[in-house]
């Protein structure tokens, strides 16, 4: 067992985050990151609605009795009724990512969940904390997804935000294996979350081919989208991506986009394999996945690297330690 403030905050046994993956993160994929020790969670705002919420929260606990949380996109759809479902389900984790969590941080905290705000900067982390965050995410831009505005890496946002704060903060963005759990805990994270690292294993209902894609991937292959319109966005390339920057670079603007953006493509791009013809999120952490093991699996072996890169940091302090460099 791993035991840092996020284990202890949440009630898990290894302090990694699964993150919210938009049509992905589902009953399945969330019960087995909660059973292998970490916490799950489910994505609202791409079901249909509280029913079907309120549906995946109890298939969830059918399958674990873990903590798991529930994770809200801000920014495209209301989220009050899902977020009422989740409430009245008691769900013991709340994440809010893309947006100002301000509306709905006291109800989050009334209910007695913990709130965890994804945050790309130093202001919107001190504006989580004054809120009455539990934990503050830190999505370096390394990661997949939608980013923040600053291109800061994970490594130096996490030292940044650990100055600035005073809650624990999770270190998120291209973060795959137990190395970099260990680097982000060395830094004073207490923890890290993961998304795309996630998409490659054995429960996520991502298509093979969307898999297959993160396998195949090297590091400097993904590309970013939507920056035109201040909603920067880690993708794999594509032909319709390359389209998609080709109108960004014209300056086409918001209207012309929003066909080449809209959701549904990213659907059958994630679901039906449909790569070219849509998107996918990826970030560069796709540099770091060479299989596809089950969630059980990869978290054990996160964890047993981990404790091996702990244990040698430990032992550049032993009496008689080389050291890094000759004097």
């Amino acid at each position: 067992m791993m035991r840092t403030e996020l284990t202890r905050l949440l009630g898990i046994s290894r302090p990694i985050i699964q993150g919210g993956l938009a049509y992905l993160a589902y009953a399945e994929l969330a019960a087995a990151v909660s059973n292998a020790g970490g916490l799950g969670q489910i994505t609202a705002t791409t079901l249909a609605g509280p029913k079907e919420l309120e549906e995946e929260i109890a298939r969830v606990r059918r399958l674990t009795s873990r903590p798991f949380g529930v994770n809200f996109a801000l920014g495209h759809h209301p989220i009050d009724d899902l977020l009422n479902e989740a409430l009245q389900a008691r769900v013991p984790v709340i994440s809010i990512t893309g947006g100002n969590p301000a509306p709905y941080a006291d109800r989050i905290i009334a209910s007695g969940a913990r709130l965890m705000v994804l945050v790309a900067g130093v202001r919107a982390a001190k504006k989580a904390e004054e809120l009455g965050a539990s934990v503050v995410i830190g999505v370096g831009f390394e990661g997949g997804g939608h980013l923040g505005r600053d291109d800061v890496g994970t490594m130096l946002l996490t030292r940044r935000l650990l100055d600035a704060v005073n809650v624990p903060v999770v270190a998120s963005g291209g973060l795959a294996d137990g190395w970099q759990l260990a680097a982000a805990l060395a830094l004073g994270a207490v923890g890290i979350e993961m998304g795309t690292r996630f998409v490659a294993t054995q429960e996520c209902i991502a298509h093979e081919r969307y898999k297959q894609a993160l396998l195949e991937g090297d590091i400097n292959e993904t590309l970013v989208i939507e920056r035109s319109i201040g909603r920067p966005a880690r993708v794999l390339p594509s032909a319709h991506v390359r389209a998609i920057l080709n109108l960004e670079q014209q300056e086409a603007g918001v209207e012309k986009l929003l066909p080449y953006i809209r959701g549904e493509l990213n659907v059958q791009a994630v679901l039906q394999g449909h790569l070219e013809d849509g998107f996918v999120w990826a970030g560069q952490v796709i540099g770091l996945i060479h299989d596809i093991p089950t969630v059980a699996q990869l978290l054990q072996r996160m964890e047993a690297e981990a404790e091996v890169a702990c244990k040698r940091l430990t032992h550049l302090f032993d009496e008689g330690s080389p050291g890094l460099a000759s004097e």
